[in-house]
């Protein structure tokens, strides 16, 4: 097993690029099933849920090559509709195969998926959109058994919560149903609109995709297509909050400054001076950050829970108090006990986290619960006073492409070693 060893203590500065993001990666790569042709995905990032995902095509039948951040799918050859149960559990977002499948080849057996533990995910919102498309589903234990009689009809479909897996499901398997479908209540995130992107560039016909209501009209199929996957706003956070807990002066570029909007203000209240360009973030941070008095995570454009970790870290070394509301996952705080162990104090009951802010931390021995987890453990090792050693780091590279080598540009001292 790889660990990361840290040694904190000073400043970040320079500039740092950011990679493809991964929550759009995995259902562009899902949506190549669809395709009559070659799909190709530039800035596609080298991380292993991508190589998972592509692991997935490759057992469906499609030939699959990679060059670096180049990916290429070609589904001509699809002879299966069902995904082993380690690959299903090698990441949460598998299941976005599902529509894909089905829509494809008319059937699709897989089973729950796996990834980071962060509380109850029901897919209950996927499954039911799906059976309103027209896909029978049986559950059997612990399998999703589906077939379609014919082929899948749009509906009118109405989501409880704007969840961004349902929607990308339901997208999937709309974009070839007869007729049209009228999605209600869809995510807005910006993965969102670029799998909308993609798809009306192999032929789709969707229009609304970021606001509310999503229209899709059905076509009899989708070709092939180059597409450039969108800068991963969840690692700009990152490198942000890294930037912020050494007291840094940072530049983020190859990033969509519209997609931190619900981000950027946060850093601004704990006092951090902020430069938007038009492809790029430049964070100078103060000598004492301030609390970020209340964070609480919803769906896009407010403040996105895959940030609420790493910004964690920041608030752990500011003057004050601060406190985040988990409004998505019920466990997502299992870092929280990490940081404590490096000299944070932080309080927990159910979701809410109040960080009482501390001068200093110091270097610890600390695991990774979870991705995002696991980057605010090296935001905090980054600025505690001396080395910390992070183990499980596996949950990092699910997201982060090389974190190591992208840090030490500006100046961290962080390498990875074998146990």
């Amino acid at each position: 097993m790889e660990r990361l060893m840290i040694t904190g203590g000073g400043p970040l500065r320079g500039e740092i690029k950011v990679h493809g993001a991964k929550n759009s990666s995995l259902p562009l790569l899902a949506a190549a099933v669809l395709c009559r042709g070659e799909t190709v995905l530039h800035n596609c990032p080298e991380l292993s849920d991508v190589g998972a995902a592509c692991e997935i095509l490759s057992y469906l039948g499609c030939r699959v090559r990679r060059e670096g951040r180049t990916v290429a799918i070609d589904a001509a050859g699809i002879c299966r509709h069902s995904v082993p149960e380690p690959l299903m559990r090698e990441m949460r977002s598998s299941i976005v195969f599902l529509g894909a499948i089905a829509a494809r080849v008319g059937q699709a057996d897989l089973s729950f998926p796996g990834g980071c533990e962060l509380g109850p995910r029901p897919i209950d919102l996927h499954l039911a959109g799906l059976r309103k498309l027209g896909l029978l589903i049986e559950e059997d234990r612990g399998r999703l058994l589906c077939r379609v009689d014919g082929r899948l009809k749009g509906a009118p479909i109405a989501l409880s919560f704007p969840s961004v897996g349902a929607t990308e499901n339901i997208l999937l398997a709309a974009v070839t149903a007869e007729g049209r479908t009228v999605l209600t209540n869809a995510a807005r995130e910006p993965e969102i609109i670029d799998l909308a992107g993609f798809l009306n560039k192999c032929g789709a016909k969707i229009s609304g995709a970021g606001e509310g209501t999503i229209v899709v009209e059905g076509v009899d199929f989708l070709h092939g297509c180059e597409h450039r996957v969108i800068p991963d706003r969840i690692v700009a956070a990152t490198y942000l909050s890294c930037a912020a807990c050494t007291g840094g002066d940072v530049l983020v570029s190859d990033v969509e400054p519209v997609h931190l909007a619900g981000i950027l203000p946060i850093f601004e209240e704990m006092g951090c001076g902020i430069t938007v360009g038009e492809r790029s973030v430049r964070l100078r941070a103060p000598a004492r950050l301030r609390a970020a008095g209340d964070v609480r995570t919803m769906p896009y454009p407010g403040f996105p829970t895959d940030a609420q970790a790493p910004v964690m870290a920041a608030s752990a070394l500011a003057e004050g108090t601060s406190m985040f509301v988990e409004n998505i996952f019920e466990s997502r705080y299992k870092h929280a006990g990490e940081l404590m162990r490096m000299g944070a104090r932080i309080k927990l009951e159910g979701r809410v986290a109040v960080v009482e802010g501390v001068s200093a931390l110091h270097g610890a021995e600390v695991t990774c619960t979870d991705l995002r987890g696991g980057a605010a453990l090296v935001a905090a090792g980054l600025a505690a006073e001396g080395e910390t050693i992070l183990r499980e780091i596996h949950h990092i590279d699910r997201g982060y492409e090389r974190i190591e080598e992208a840090l030490a540009p500006l100046g961290a001292k962080i390498r990875r070693t074998g146990e």
